[in-house]
């Protein structure tokens, strides 16, 4: 594989460090984007004050049976199956990849406390396709699971690919990971799997990263197109509405763009980190408005304070505001499966 960033950007978008070393956002951010112990005191006061909605049963939600082709699709399709939050299996040209993969209980650094899921996965570990390649967006812990992570490679070994952005390698390794490609924002990676090339670019995102107390920014995180034969995947990972979408959009067009559309409440704390539904079309429609929009990151696991099912109404509602086809937009249940096809 090989990486390169020769993609003529703006300044403004590129990767930028302070003079500690942490990555810092390159843009002026409206609302700051600086959150500490007073506002995160603030909210839980202000939860205690104003109660919060109880979380939905997990027969609440209608589970799908995913349509998995295997072992792989064919060349012309474009297959996207939702397990659940950010994680996906992308089956893309003949390529099987996932997208942030958490199979665990908990987005938790400990096993017995933390956001529990609401569904369980809809495709057992057990029944995933061989794996060529696995992307992760940033390290927060409903993002980046340990527990997967390792089962991921005592599965399917030094053979599997993983694309992260910089500051990764050190951590995965020490789960036994080696075969890590790291990319600044804009760098480009050709990752030669058994079904062909995969082409990967990181993009900007509007977020920031921490495991622990200690290491708050001092590892990237972005979002990525996936490319392969002649489709595109737009992978938001999380983000905030930020300026930058448009300058994405040359990247594409794009078949799917995968973007948040939940863990935005309340407004004041998360907007800097968390576009709410509204923004997130935005954000499609800044990308090119070309393809799917694929709704992720809402009903899996309860991580802030709207209701559990008012991410896709809100979306769906945004969606009919600006007129556009109602046959771009897919709000997937747990499990579900969507494919393009050549014509």
């Amino acid at each position: 594989m090989n990486a390169d960033s020769t993609l003529d950007v703006p300044a403004v978008l590129r990767s930028q460090r302070d003079g500690r070393g942490r990555f810092v956002h390159p843009w002026p951010i409206r609302d700051g984007a600086s959150r500490g112990l007073r506002d995160l005191l603030r909210w839980r006061r202000e939860r205690m004050r104003n109660g919060v909605e109880a979380d939905p049963p997990a027969d609440a939600f209608t589970i799908a049976t995913p349509d998995v082709a295997r072992p792989r699709a064919a060349p012309d399709e474009l297959r996207i199956t939702w397990i659940g939050h950010a994680t996906f299996l992308i089956q893309l040209a003949g390529i099987n990849l996932l997208t942030d993969p958490v199979w665990s209980l908990r987005a938790s650094p400990v096993f017995w406390a933390g956001p529990r899921r609401l569904v369980p996965p809809p495709l057992p570990f057990d029944a995933l396709p061989d794996i060529d390649a696995v992307v992760l967006s940033h390290d927060h812990y409903d993002h980046l699971d340990s527990a997967t992570v390792r089962h991921l490679h005592r599965r399917f070994g030094s053979g599997l690919h993983w694309i992260t952005p910089l500051g990764y390698r050190a951590w995965l390794g020490r789960r036994g990971v080696r075969n890590v490609t790291e990319l600044d924002w804009w760098a480009h990676a050709r990752v030669d799997t058994a079904a062909g090339p995969l082409h990967v670019r990181a993009a900007p995102a509007q977020h920031w990263s921490r495991r622990t107390p200690f290491n708050e920014r001092t590892r990237l995180w972005a979002s990525f197109v996936l490319g392969a034969g002649h489709r595109r995947v737009f992978f938001c990972g999380d983000s905030g509405w930020f300026d930058g979408f448009d300058s994405i959009a040359r990247l594409g067009p794009f078949d799917a763009a995968l973007l948040p559309i939940g863990a935005y409440e309340p407004r004041w704390f998360m907007k800097p980190a968390h576009m709410n539904p509204e923004e997130a079309v935005r954000a499609f429609t800044a990308l090119g408005a070309t393809g799917l929009f694929v709704g992720m990151h809402w009903g899996t696991f309860r991580l802030t304070d709207e209701p559990a099912f008012e991410p896709p109404e809100r979306a769906a509602a945004a969606w009919r505001a600006r007129g556009l086809p109602a046959d771009q937009l897919w709000l997937p249940r747990h499990g579900e499966t969507r494919t393009i096809r050549s014509r």
